[in-house]
């Protein structure tokens, strides 16, 4: 099985794709993957495949057929065959393909088509350098193995099967490159499109997240190499995971400029994606899902699991890197109260469980609407929140000497390692075992719309959690700043004329007064309204009424809010002792 890639294009946004199989099955089956693991939804590749055709030997013409959006069956009679077709790529994320003349980027899930009964034989792949002049110089990273060719540079890869082959995510470009060592595995950092980002300082933050999670997990690395792609924009953001690689988008003030460079907010953002991507190398690539073992990328894969795989992972992202030495308590504190904020403010806790969102990320979580935040919770968010849950009570119950760390090394040891899928209740098991107790109380949080207790928890180990109001869209949750008084109850963007609702809170002031998502609100007892609106409204006095008035399309509209109390929904996490403290932080 032989593959062959070229950015026949890259100003049409084409590469062109060349599969050459010397054992193919009569009449033989191809087919795209409809989805890519670690993104659950169906994404339909194959739409992006043009002129597919197919030639034996003799490079006589054989007929395709179609059987569905995204198989088709060679009329073969010869087991050689060589299929073309040419791949539109415009797509600017982690998941699929994008090229023009500034880079170009692919997973093998988007562009390589799977020869059905040949899945665990040997896939090469030769990718050439673009044929244009001006593109002479661009190189090319993946943590594919490679058979020839300089290292970065264009040539022949190859991987053990086609689940391994389309799991190595490739970019090309003006690249720059910097290595380090993690635990004896080296570590590649990728950089393309324009920064001015200091290299050093990145190998010397990301060198001590790597090696902290491989010593979390034993201390020997599941990958031979490992390679962070990140395609700078001036405003990105995104990751995917990949077996021994991460592809990731990131905003150009997310990276640091000097060795010096202050651990602000935006860099801190840049630390948790490398670090949340790098983690799951162990939990969801290799400790997984019975439903995942082995994937059919062909239709939608129910799990409700992914409560653990994204959620704890999302909770050790930022915990990580306070433990490796990259943030201080002060602002790991901080980073997790706004974890905390988002999934307070979001009315759809109440009416969907952890399993439930996990079930139905195929169509509520991967395909939010304006009415999501009443809807569905997060299983990133509240999945955190609950793996915190599990961590303290861990923690408390066995007086610090047994934590979640020690769950995640079963998990891996146990499963991960032995490529031994978990069932619904492994984690409980786990814990149960780890705490010599039963745990459905612990484990009704996964099937209840209940707030998680971690108020009570918190303050065992000397932190008070503390309840407040927003204080407008940019307040994110912590300390040190005042709420508002006065609710609104709707996230809106100023307009050249008025305010662009966005989203609306069920039962809040807005929603009282009739206002919905798209609306343009353009006055407020007859003023017109501005960017500071939501500061005017506390100027307001409890039970006034405001006159809204709002076009919905064309149409002139008018409403009454009620002025009403804000809802405290915004979290703080304040240290009152810092010697019980230690047994987490």
């Amino acid at each position: 099985m032989h593959y062959h890639i070229i950015a026949i294009d890259p100003k049409a946004h084409l590469f062109e794709v060349t599969q050459t199989i010397s054992t193919a099955t009569p009449q033989q089956i191809l087919s795209l993957p409809s989805w890519l693991p670690g993104s659950y939804m169906i994404r339909d590749f194959a739409r992006n495949l043009i002129d597919i055709k197919a030639v034996d030997e003799n490079e006589q013409q054989i007929e395709l057929t179609q059987l569905d959006k995204q198989t088709w069956q060679c009329l073969n009679n010869d087991s050689f065959i060589k299929v073309s077709y040419q791949v539109y790529a415009w797509d600017l994320s982690v998941r699929s393909a994008h090229l023009d003349t500034t880079h170009g980027f692919f997973n093998g899930s988007s562009v390589f088509l799977c020869a059905k009964g040949l899945e665990h034989t040997k896939h090469s792949l030769t990718i050439d350098k673009p044929a244009l002049e001006e593109l002479s110089q661009w190189k090319l990273a993946t943590s594919m193995k490679r058979t020839s060719g300089e290292q970065f540079g264009f040539g022949e890869f190859y991987a053990d099967s086609y689940d391994d082959f389309i799991d190595h995510p490739v970019e090309m470009g003006d690249l720059t490159i910097e290595s380090f060592e993690a635990c004896g595995v080296t570590h590649d950092i990728v950089l393309s499109g324009k920064h001015r980002a200091s290299m050093p300082r990145l190998c010397k933050d990301l060198k001590a997240i790597c090696e902290y999670q491989i010593n979390l997990f034993g201390g020997t690395a599941p990958f031979e190499r490992y390679v962070f792609l990140t395609t700078v924009l001036g405003n990105g953001f995104g990751g995917l995971e990949h077996r021994s690689s991460t592809a990731l988008m990131c905003s150009r003030k997310d990276l640091p400029t000097d060795m010096d460079h202050e651990v602000n907010k935006d860099y801190r953002v840049y630390l948790s994606l490398c670090s949340h991507e790098y983690f799951h190398s162990w939990n969801v690539k290799r400790i997984k899902p019975a439903e995942f073992t082995p994937f059919d990328l062909s239709q939608e894969a129910y799990t409700e699991q992914l409560w653990a795989y994204e959620g704890i992972t999302s909770y050790f992202d930022d915990f990580l890197t306070y433990r490796s030495g990259c943030v201080d308590q002060t602002q790991y504190l901080t980073m997790l109260s706004e974890i905390m904020t988002r999934v307070y403010r979001s009315q759809g806790r109440f009416k969907q469980t952890l399993k439930s969102s996990s079930f139905n990320a195929w169509t509520k979580f991967y395909k939010q609407d304006e009415n999501a935040n009443n809807a569905i919770v997060s299983y990133y968010t509240k999945g955190a929140l609950f793996a915190l849950f599990l961590d303290l009570t861990i923690r408390l119950e066995t007086d610090g000497e047994k934590s979640l760390d020690d769950v995640m090394r079963t998990l891996w040891n146990e499963h991960g390692a032995k490529d031994i899928g978990t069932e619904v209740n492994t984690h409980q098991q786990i814990i149960e075992s780890v705490l010599n107790r039963n745990c459905d109380d612990l484990f009704a949080y996964l099937e209840n719309t209940q707030d998680i207790p971690l108020a009570p928890l918190l303050e065992k180990i000397g932190i008070s959690m503390r309840l407040r109001a927003s204080a407008g869209n940019t307040d994110l949750g912590g300390g040190g700043t005042k709420g508002y008084e006065i609710a609104f109850g709707a996230k809106i963007k100023p307009e050249s004329i008025g305010l662009k609702v966005l989203t609306v809170a069920q039962e809040s002031p807005a929603h009282q007064a009739g206002l919905s998502a798209g609306d343009l609100l353009i006055s407020a007892n007859h003023l017109q309204v501005d960017a500071q609106f939501e500061k005017q409204l506390q100027t307001m006095t409890l039970g006034d009424e405001v006159l809204l008035h709002w076009f919905r399309r064309d149409e002139l509209m008018q409403g009454i809010m009620p002025i009403h109390a804000a809802t405290e929904d915004t979290i703080s996490l304040d240290v009152q002792d810092q010697e019980k403290l230690k047994i987490w932080l």
